[in-house]
């Protein structure tokens, strides 16, 4: 490079710092923006003091506050409940589902893994001339093997977790 490009160069490139260096320690401004409900019920979203009579709802990301005098429910008001006999018998229900659709999975994957012939099935006649063929054939009985297995695992988990 020639000592006069690189002597432009450079000052270029002080120029660019001289300009990005003041963005890199300009003060951040951060302010919490909060959800209000006025005396009308109208929704309000702000990071200044509301008027009075408004109803802070909630502050921050991820942040709700409560009312301390208001009632915890479980379920709200109006929601359909179930008694204990009929939940009994729906998880019932769930459970032998579960089950069955286990014993299909665990049938299913006993036919993959004997299609798949422990990663060394005998190829097709198609397939013993063209190695892309088999190689494909493979890849997808390896597929079937391992969906069968995760399948399976789902359904234990899903079992296990049913009181």
């Amino acid at each position: 490079m020639i000592p006069a490009q690189a002597g432009r160069a450079f000052i270029k490139c002080i120029r660019a710092i001289s300009w990005c260096a003041p963005l890199a320690f300009a003060p951040c401004a951060f302010g919490d923006i909060c959800k209000y409900v006025d005396a009308d019920g109208n929704m309000h979203y702000t990071n200044v003091a509301p008027e009075k009579g408004w109803k802070k709802l909630s502050c921050g990301v991820g942040e709700q506050t409560r009312d301390p005098s208001a009632k915890t429910a479980s379920t709200p008001a109006g929601f359909p409940k179930v008694d204990a006999d009929t939940q009994r018998g729906r998880d019932g229900l769930r459970r032998k589902v579960l089950t069955d659709e286990l014993d299909t999975e665990e049938k299913l994957l006993v036919e993959a893994r004997t299609a798949y012939g422990d990663g060394a099935p005998a190829p097709l006649p198609e397939e013993q001339k063209d190695a892309q063929k088999y190689a494909n054939r493979l890849s997808k009985l390896r597929q079937a093997v391992s969906l069968h297995e995760k399948n399976i695992e789902a359904l234990r988990k899903e079992l296990a977790a049913l009181k």
